[in-house]
């Protein structure tokens, strides 16, 4: 609401002053997105200020705060080749920057970053500032959110679900909290290696865990608290894979179906090894396109297919890694894997039962 957005612009300033830089900025997550959108800041264009969106990859560096709880400093971007820059801090002049976690009720909300057009070497003393500052912030949206949920409390209260839904609630927040060291210790790993194989497969890895997160993220209230939106979680899923490339567009469509959660974390698993290998490997240099699509099959089966418009590949390995893993997932919902290619492209379709 606008007392909120004021609020956040505020405190944004104030952080900005606070630190002596030229821009800061609050991002909020957004599962149903999987990105990190501004809700606020200072400094910006204008147009960009609620409207601007941020990865949540690892390569990101509000979205590896935002993954891991870590803060993240750069002290120069361009002397670094750790994370990938957005362009809307190119375009603003940006040298430096730090990024510190915003917790709501215990739970990752989002990122507190700010950044100076100057060099400028971010400390200790700057990253606890800023994480005091984002608890304070944490704490304002709270009261601030307080009436509101006070009184969807009582209307879920009256018709019987509060209890079950403030239970799913904090069931998340550990799961997230859970997943946000696994990834932080998988980052830590990374950087104590300088072997490329080491570092692609923890990065595959993480894209993995990444999966599984957003599946979470999207059990459904309201329901049993053990399914999860299928067409929300495919579209969240495939944006935060986009998110790996700017070259390569990925489209989805998908009907409405409710699926368990423990169905959904291996068709997502499934998916993200699919497009992951589609980006990487398909269009060499060249832009392309992967489209998504779940649908019903026959009588109580539904069909998820990836398809991209890429290279294609000759004589495919059946005893490959990567197929060898997708036939291993679909195995785990009772489901069943094709796979065609030629130059024209790849499609990969799984056909599984609604219910094992």
């Amino acid at each position: 609401n606008l007392e909120t957005i004021t609020f956040l612009d505020q405190a944004a300033v104030q952080v900005a002053r606070a630190t002596h830089v030229d821009h800061a900025k609050i991002l909020q997550y957004r599962p149903d997105r999987s990105d990190l959108f501004m809700i606020a800041g200072m400094g910006w264009r204008e147009d960009i200020i609620r409207s601007a969106t941020f990865p949540t990859d690892l390569a990101s560096a509000p979205g590896r705060c935002f993954k891991t709880a870590e803060p993240i400093i750069i002290d120069d971007v361009n002397a670094q080749s750790e994370f990938r820059i957005s362009p809307i801090l190119i375009e603003h002049d940006i040298v430096s920057l730090a990024n510190v976690p915003m917790l709501v009720d215990g739970a990752a909300w989002g990122v507190l970053e700010v950044d100076s057009s100057e060099r400028r070497d971010f400390g200790a003393d700057t990253s606890e500032f800023m994480t005091a500052a984002a608890a304070i912030i944490g704490a304002g949206l709270r009261r601030r959110n307080a009436e509101q949920a006070a009184a969807e409390a009582s209307v879920a209260a009256a018709a019987g679900g509060h209890q079950h839904d403030v239970f799913l609630r904090e069931m998340q927040h550990r799961v997230k909290n859970n997943f946000q060291l696994i990834l932080a210790s998988i980052t830590m790993q990374k950087r104590r290696t300088t072997e490329k194989q080491v570092r692609a497969a923890l990065d595959g890895i993480a894209d993995r865990i990444n999966a599984i997160s957003v599946a979470h993220e999207q059990l459904a209230p309201g329901q049993d608290g053990k399914t999860v939106n299928a067409a929300g979680y495919l579209t969240a899923l495939c944006s935060s894979i986009s998110q790996q490339t700017e070259r390569v567009a990925i489209e989805v469509t998908a009907e409405e179906f409710m699926i368990s959660i423990d169905r959904i974390v291996p068709l997502g698993l499934i998916l993200n090894e699919v497009a992951t290998n589609s980006i990487k490997h398909a269009f060499d240099d060249d832009a392309g396109r992967i489209e998504v699509n779940l649908s019903a099959a026959a009588e109580g089966e539904l069909r998820l297919t990836i398809a991209d418009n890429g290279k294609g590949f000759q004589n495919p390995r059946a005893e490959g890694s990567g197929l060898k893993l997708i036939s291993s997932l679909a195995r785990q919902i009772g489901g069943r894997v094709d796979q065609t290619s030629s130059e024209k492209g790849t499609a990969t379709s799984v056909v599984f039962p609604v219910i094992g």
